[in-house]
């Protein structure tokens, strides 16, 4: 009978002709996964390095296959019946018989310890998963790696989402030392250095190049693409070209596969792996930005020829092709596409002629989002509102620019810029609520009763930016535009905004005036919402007139009218009010408290504007109860608050005087120069850091750095042998999988595993494991670069 024979050497890992960039943790965590399962198929958006990670984990575990490693490029096979023979060549097999070619590779490999990579599954995916399933069944000593944009589908297959390169945070302005360390920054230094000689990251390009990368999702094919263009081009003209990033990114090496010489190419090649159904959801859903969930895209999408009852099973094909990713927030899942992946589902949207109407049908949605947010905004739901319209911000912000750009719809994006009335407060983005306000208003100028509560909340969000001046004009238009219309609600929003801006100068018995007079019309339309935050505000005024009782009495009627409809901001904002009133009354000894739990009812709406407010409360608590470097800590968190937020304190000067004597006191009570470190200190905290200093939440305990081993210096280093054994305890190996890997006697793994516990004077395998990752050996486990 005759036999598959060798034809020659078996298909090996071709050599790197570039550094890999940024991709240890991938790869350790594809060497886990291989340990620990047979099938490990790497997924991931076209362009964004499965290859390269495949190559290089392969590359990192020859050792452990005997046999060696098997590469199968697979991109440019179109026929799947040619799989079984393009394996057969690569294992440097000629089949002579009569046999199928199957079984001879599955003789083959029998016996065998081996390790098959296929790269480039996706369009021979259910030929490639009968194949792998085949050999794994046959041969227990064989694992496979594949690459795909498509998972296999096969019973104990290992899927793991290669992501792209990290890039900088675009909110930070980091250093050029930190920029350097940002894999994403640092693959376009070298590549672009290769191909202009001299270049390299300085601090007056780090600002462009940063965005650029950021721009390029982060996407290795992309940003080696654009590296090819400083041949010709400046940072600053890439950038410019960027909105048609498929015509600047052509310049791909000549030796790549055709599809991965430019990014259009490597786009089509994705398209054409897709259903019919799924291109067309492709093209639809890029009308979104950020992300989408399952009800907004049956909304959105939807159609005769994708019925609703369809998509989960064609959002499931996306996934599964890498054309979108799936993340959980809340229990809900979203989907979202790389700004590549959506360019060019908007090229071929627009090229269907139906672009215009899916961009409104998406601005109707979120136009109805909002108004069911705001119906539903003073009760239990609250906090679920302002999450769920928060994780679409991106998707608001398209809709405004349809609202602005399309003729006609001005007055639609003024409905959707208000709803709901708290929302650009609660996110912490006067700012930008203001940006898209004044250009709506300047729009369309035409009388509406949308019209008019813009004009209010244009008005009312410059008041708490501190522009009362700026803001008065157009809080007088609102007021007689909400008189011309009869309109009893905005009349209330108007003495109410109109109310501030008094508080805000000092004119105390006007502002009390005009917040009982708005809390008397919202209550008589039967709005608590409004009603309890107009009662709130008439608390602090009134306190500063004298009249102390009803103040406090106020403040206990706002708490039970939130406790009783499951309201948090209002009765957040209500303790706050509470323990001011109690702080400027002498009775401080709850002031701390009401403030700290004010923040955490404030904390799921990221409501920066008034958690700064409670803040205040916080750190005159400390000062005043001498922990003075705590409270210069928190004067440099409100600091980098009221940046963040685009506010200022002089906006409450019911707060300004005790805040400069709380700033005063601490100032004189630590040593020179620690203030001003302090308070930097402060300033430096992320966003959540703060929060759990300022609510004095300890974070989630760091494990305790390794005891440093009495006999880890030259006399008693780590053998080379040691140093791999400990790599795959990092990697969670057993003591018999550390055997089979190195092909040592499972005593010879147990020994060697004993000996590097005593030299480290570690008790446990999991302080190897950290110790490992620390990178204290010198080198990794592998001994790979």
């Amino acid at each position: 009978m005759g036999t598959g024979v060798p034809l020659g050497g078996m298909a090996g890992i071709p050599a790197d002709l570039t550094a890999l960039v940024g991709r240890r943790t991938e790869v350790a965590e594809v060497r886990r996964l291989l340990s620990a399962s047979r099938l490990v198929t790497l997924t991931g958006a076209g362009g964004v390095g499965k290859t390269r990670v495949a190559l290089r984990t392969a590359a990192t575990v020859t050792r452990a296959f005997r046999d060696g490693v098997c590469v199968v490029e697979l991109a440019g096979l179109r026929d799947p019946k040619l799989l079984a023979h393009t394996v057969a060549t690569a294992l440097g097999l000629v089949n002579q018989s009569g046999r199928a070619t199957l079984d001879v590779v599955t003789g083959h490999v029998r016996g065998r310890r081996l390790l098959l990579v296929l790269d480039n599954c996706e369009h021979l995916v259910d030929a490639c998963a009968r194949l792998a399933d085949t050999l794994l069944r046959a041969a227990p000593g064989i694992r496979v790696l594949t690459t795909s944009r498509h998972v296999l589908g096969v019973t104990g297959e290992q899927v793991f989402v290669v992501p792209p390169l990290p890039t900088p945070v675009p909110s930070r302005r980091p250093s050029v030392r930190e920029l350097l360390t940002c894999p994403a920054v640092e693959l376009f230094g070298r590549r672009a250095a290769a191909v202009l000689p001299g270049f390299e990251v300085t601090q007056d390009n780090a600002e462009a190049v940063a965005q650029l990368v950021q721009r390029l999702d982060g996407l290795p094919l992309a940003i080696e693409l654009a590296a090819a263009r400083m041949r010709t081009l400046t940072l600053d003209e890439m950038l410019a070209r960027l909105e048609d990033r498929f015509a600047l990114l052509t310049l791909g090496s000549r030796t790549a596969l055709p599809r991965q010489r430019t990014l259009r190419a490597l786009m089509d090649w994705s398209h054409a792996l897709c259903t019919e159904r799924e291109r067309a959801l492709w093209a639809r859903v890029s009308v979104f930005s950020g992300g989408f969930d399952l009800g907004a895209a049956a909304a959105v999408c939807a159609a005769d020829d994708l019925p609703a009852e369809a998509l989960v099973h064609v959002v499931d094909g996306l996934v599964e092709k890498s054309v979108l990713t799936r993340h959980e927030h809340g229990g809900r899942a979203r989907y979202r596409m790389l700004e590549t992946v959506r360019e060019y589902g908007q090229d071929r949207l627009a090229a269907s002629g139906t672009a215009a109407a899916y961009r409104r049908r998406h601005r109707d949605h979120y136009l109805g989002l909002t108004a069911q947010a705001q119906a539903q905004w003073f009760g239990p739901e609250q906090a679920a509102w302002f999450t769920r319209l928060r994780l679409d911000h991106a998707n608001l912000r398209v809709a405004l620019d349809y609202c602005l750009t399309e003729p006609g719809e001005a007055v639609a994006g003024m409905r959707l810029a208000v709803a709901p009335r708290h929302y650009w407060i609660t996110l912490g983005s006067l700012h930008e609520g203001r940006h898209w306000l004044d250009r709506l208003l300047a729009a369309e100028r035409a009388q509406s009763p949308a019209r008019a509560t813009a004009l209010g909340t244009y008005a009312y969000l410059g008041v708490l930016q501190g522009a009362i001046e700026e803001a008065l004009p157009a809080l007088d238009e609102y007021r007689a535009a909400a008189e011309h219309l009869e309109d009893a609600s905005a009349l209330a929003w108007a003495r109410h905004h109109q109310a501030l801006a008094a508080a805000f100068r000092w004119d105390l018995p006007r502002a009390a005036a005009l917040f009982e007079d708005a809390a008397a019309g919202h209550r008589a339309l039967g709005d608590l919402g409004g009603a309890t935050e107009c009662t709130v505000k008439l608390a602090i005024a009134v306190w500063h007139l004298g009249d102390h009782d009803r103040a406090l009495a106020l403040c206990r009627e706002c708490e039970a009218v939130t406790s009783a409809h499951g309201e948090s901001w209002l009765r957040a904002l209500t303790l706050f009010a509470r323990g001011l009133l109690q702080w400027q009354g002498g009775d401080r000894d709850t002031t701390d408290g009401l403030a700290r739990e004010a923040i955490r009812l404030m904390r799921p709406f990221h409501d920066w504007w008034d958690i700064a407010m409670c803040v205040e409360l916080v750190a005159w608590s400390a000062e005043a109860a001498g922990a003075t470097r705590r409270a210069a800590h928190l004067l440099g968190i409100l600091r980098s608050l009221w940046e963040t937020i685009g506010g200022t304190l002089s906006a409450a000067p019911f707060m300004a005087e005790s805040h400069q004597r709380c700033e005063d006191a601490v100032r004189a009570a630590l040593p020179a120069g620690e203030f001003d470190r302090a308070v930097r200190r402060g300033a430096a905290f992320s966003p959540a850091a703060a929060l759990a200093y300022v609510l004095e939440e300890e974070p989630a305990p760091a494990p305790p750095p390794p005891r440093r081993p009495a006999h880890t210096g030259p006399d008693a280093p780590l053998t080379r042998r040691e140093r791999e054994v400990a790599g795959l305890v990092a990697l969670g190996l057993s003591n018999k999988e550390i055997a089979a890997s190195l092909v040592i006697a499972q005593r010879t793994a147990e020994n060697h595993v004993e000996r590097i516990l005593a030299k480290l004077g570690f008790t446990s395998r999991s302080q190897v494991a950290v110790w490992v990752h620390e990178g204290r050996q010198g080198e990794s486990a592998s001994g790979a670069p």
